[in-house]
């Protein structure tokens, strides 16, 4: 067998997530017809289909699921290795690969790692905005060091910290029927609000999969006017009357400048924490303990 080609590895990776040749080839900027042949040459080198291929687009066979999570190990151990020696150096210099949400970068991520560069000015810092669940793939797959994320996922594999505590509230137009039950510091029920149009936003998000299984609970479903893919436009969608909308207190900074009221959300499910996660496996290289460490020294849990 050829030896292993980590190139070759990330396509097999990325047609599996993404399920398109074409979009898989835009993200590595290469042309569809490299793409295709890179696997074809490695189907005829192994013996074996590792993609069914239809009109629709490309799914892993049994043999790719087997290939890819090999692929993932390797890749993994690569990674790995890259850290290991890194801290076999002087110590001085280093990177961090930081994978976390919207939420977090709106949080107190921004101030956190200014203080960290101060501390450790050698240390790179590479910041990836994604969802939750990529964010934890890319933990998975190596590309990440840490993740910041919410924490309504399966952390089982992942070693976890608390990092910031946010609440759900819930923010509407001041001419709305819901305005006058709202007040800043007095939480209103979820069942209240299921009755009213809502601006949604990022489909399968943390924030969404959190209110459609609460929604889900209560025996109802969200009545969805639109939907947005950023919380700034999810705020001038609510001031334009489309709807309700929902946000994290990580968040609330965005309504400066608005006339929208707001009020915590007051079922216990509503109080969420952001956590700090690593893969259990990984080792633990001298940027990370030192974000790790710092994040938990000036973590302030919630009254």
């Amino acid at each position: 067998m050829a030896p292993f080609d980590s190139v070759t590895a990330r396509l097999i990776l990325l047609l599996a997530e993404t399920g398109s040749i074409g979009r898989a080839a835009e993200r590595e900027g290469i042309a569809s017809s490299a793409v295709s042949r890179r696997v074809s040459d490695l189907e005829a080198r192994l013996g074996v289909v590792l993609f069914d291929r239809s009109a629709h687009g490309v799914r892993l066979t049994k043999a790719g699921e087997a290939y890819a999570e090999g692929c993932r190990t390797v890749l993994r151990s690569i990674a790995d290795l890259d850290a290991i020696m890194t801290d076999f150096g002087s110590g001085q210099r280093g990177s961090l690969r930081l994978a976390c949400t919207s939420s977090a970068l709106t949080g107190r991520l921004p101030e956190l790692l200014a203080k960290f560069a101060t501390r450790h000015p050698g240390i790179e810092i590479n910041i990836s905005e994604m969802g939750a669940a990529k964010a934890l793939l890319a933990l998975d797959e190596g590309q990440a060091d840490v993740a910041i994320v919410s924490d309504n996922y399966d952390f089982t594999r992942f070693d976890i910290k608390p990092f910031e505590d946010e609440r759900i509230w819930v923010l509407v137009p001041p001419e709305h029927p819901l305005a006058e039950d709202i007040e800043p510091r007095k939480a209103i029920p979820f069942g209240q609000l299921l009755d009213h149009p809502i601006v949604g936003i990022h489909h399968a998000g943390s924030l969404d999969r959190l209110l459609a299984e609460a929604a889900a609970k209560a025996g109802r479903e969200l009545i969805e006017a639109l939907r947005v893919e950023s919380f700034p436009a999810l705020v001038r969608m609510v001031e334009a009357g489309f709807g309700i909308g929902f946000l994290r207190s990580t968040s609330l900074h965005l309504l400066a400048g608005t006339d929208l009221v707001c009020a915590p959300l007051a079922e216990p499910w509503a109080m969420r924490q952001l956590l700090v996660a690593r893969r259990k496996s990984s080792p633990l290289s001298a940027a990370m303990k030192g974000f790790i460490a710092l994040s938990q020294e000036t973590y302030l849990p919630s009254a």
